[in-house]
């Protein structure tokens, strides 16, 4: 019997579809890699907007530092166990899209508890004319938490996942996050245009009320937004790419070395038995997550404190000058995004001009050093200008250009922080065969306990100088140097290509 061209080429989509074990094709890993966007919009929204509306709650300042603190401590916790279930999940549906089809939903019940959090209030009894609005903080501390687990439910799942598509193709899983990277700036951008349009709540005339007023009623809508385009791009992907079912190995009842062992258990197990390349790994990781988290956590505050020479807490001019150094430092935070997002997608190419992933990121990593550098010199020439044309003068334009340049240069590195440690987890767990959901748990460990000790120990470390950002920028300069010289020195080279992945073979140099 005859076959048409239609039956063969059905056949043959669904063999190809069906060979996991061989790297999946581009345009699948871009589909899933495209989550990012979705997830990085809400992101971006929280990085941008919810400061203020956190003074709107009157939420104490002592309250919302711990508030700020779900977001490493979801990760340091969630992630290790999600990665780790994700894993061994024999769900029909695979291994990762169940977690993050639950990710994408969970983010979607934060949101709205956020968004509507003073309408909750004032519908319990909250008073608008008081603060704090103790009710509407209870309901948005709570939606916020829930977001940042949703969040880490998401995105360790799709980086695992982007890893179970490059079937331990070296180059096709530095693709893979690189492809990562990119959509997380597309988050960005699209996150901090809706975050500066003033006008969105008109798209929604049903979110301003009583108890939220415009402010409130855009970021509602921006909330909108981002639930929709996270949703459209969850759906997609999970629809477009299949995901391998898992079935657990056979157990030999008398082998007494096949029980099964606890998670704690597992994660404690994968560090004894973590090779010399992963351990190098983490401890670069984290160094240079302590040089990013300064920047990362008060970019906008060094804008309006010490580049404009405004006060969140002085008079009205003050605040004023203050909040258009913040409004500057939103701007500079689009630029990097921007620039974030051209390099990722030559990342690829410029590691292979470079000599390695390795040898890019640690370049990088100076560049990063110089960058928080120059925060002293752009500080102190603004400090010099204001003394000749005033303190409320602000920068000159000179000034402000140099620093809104800090912002998008920085977007170089942050792209391969983005994209190259974690590609190399996945290479090195490969090639040791270990689980990808659980290595990429064990490495957030790496990001958020730095994020941890930034948060909780930054501003006693800058008070202790005085007060300002720019203790914590120097010591995150000397903390990206020292990274950049680990990650050229000490660090191994990942396996040039799938061959060597796939035998298991790992040059440690």
């Amino acid at each position: 019997m005859i076959m048409g061209a239609k039956d063969t080429a059905a056949l043959e989509t669904q063999s190809i579809e069906e060979d996991f074990d061989q790297p999946s094709p581009l345009r699948k890993i871009i589909s899933v890699s495209s989550i990012a966007a979705g997830v990085q919009f809400g992101w971006a929204l929280q990085l941008s907007l919810l400061t203020p509306y956190v003074q709107l709650l009157g939420i104490p300042h002592k309250w919302s530092s711990l508030i700020w603190l779900c977001g490493p401590i979801s990760g340091m916790i969630v992630q290790p166990i999600v990665g780790y279930y994700s894993d061994r999940c024999t769900s029909r549906f695979g291994r990762r899209r169940p977690f993050i089809a639950s990710g994408a939903a969970l983010v979607a019940v934060a949101v709205f508890l956020i968004g509507y959090a003073a309408d909750f209030g004032y519908k319990m009894g909250d008073k608008l004319e008081e603060t704090p609005r103790v009710r509407a903080i209870a309901i948005f501390a709570l939606g916020f938490w829930i977001l940042d687990v949703a969040n880490n439910t998401l995105q360790g799942p799709c980086r695992a996942f982007l890893a179970d598509l490059a079937a331990g193709d070296a180059k096709r899983t530095r693709v893979a996050n690189a492809f990562f990277s990119f959509f997380m700036a597309v988050g960005n951008v699209l996150g901090y245009a809706a975050g500066s349009y003033t006008n969105l709540h008109k798209m929604f005339p049903f979110a301003m009320t009583n108890a939220c007023d415009i402010y409130c009623a855009n970021l509602k809508s921006c909330f909108f937004l981002s639930i929709t385009l996270l949703l459209i791009v969850t759906v997609t992907s999970l629809w477009y790419v299949k995901d391998k079912q898992w079935s657990p190995p056979p157990v030999n009842p008398g082998d007494e070395n096949t029980k099964t062992v606890p998670f704690f258990g597992e994660i404690f197990g994968a560090f004894r038995v973590m090779e010399r390349p992963m351990w190098v790994l983490l401890v670069v990781t984290a160094l240079n997550w302590i040089a990013w988290f300064p920047f990362l956590l008060f970019d906008t505050d060094w804008m309006g404190r010490e580049v404009y020479g405004g006060s969140s807490e002085g008079d009205d001019r003050m605040k004023k000058l203050y909040n258009q150094g913040v409004h500057s430092g939103a701007l500079g935070l689009m630029f990097n995004s921007i620039v974030l997002g051209f390099m990722s997608l030559g990342v690829e190419w410029i590691g292979r001009k470079v000599g390695g992933a390795k040898r890019l990121w640690g370049i990088v990593n100076f560049i990063l050093a110089v960058g928080l550098a120059m925060t002293v010199l752009v500080t102190k020439l603004a400090a010099d200008y204001r003394k000749i044309a005033g303190p409320y003068a602000g920068p000159s334009p000179g000034i402000r250009a140099g620093a809104l340049s800090l912002f998008a240069v920085l977007g170089i590195p942050l792209a391969i922080t983005f994209s190259i440690p974690f590609a190399l987890a996945s290479i090195f767990s490969s090639s040791s065969g270990a689980g990808q959901g659980l290595s990429l748990g064990v490495l957030n460990l790496a990001i958020v306990i730095p994020q941890m000790i930034v948060s909780l120990g930054g501003g006693p470390f800058d008070a202790l100088f005085g007060g300002g950002n720019l203790p914590a920028f120097i010591v995150g300069a000397i903390a990206a140097a020292i990274s950049g010289v680990l990650a050229l020195t000490v660090l191994p080279s990942p396996p040039p290509d799938a061959p060597a992945l796939k035998s298991g073979v790992m040059g440690s140099h």
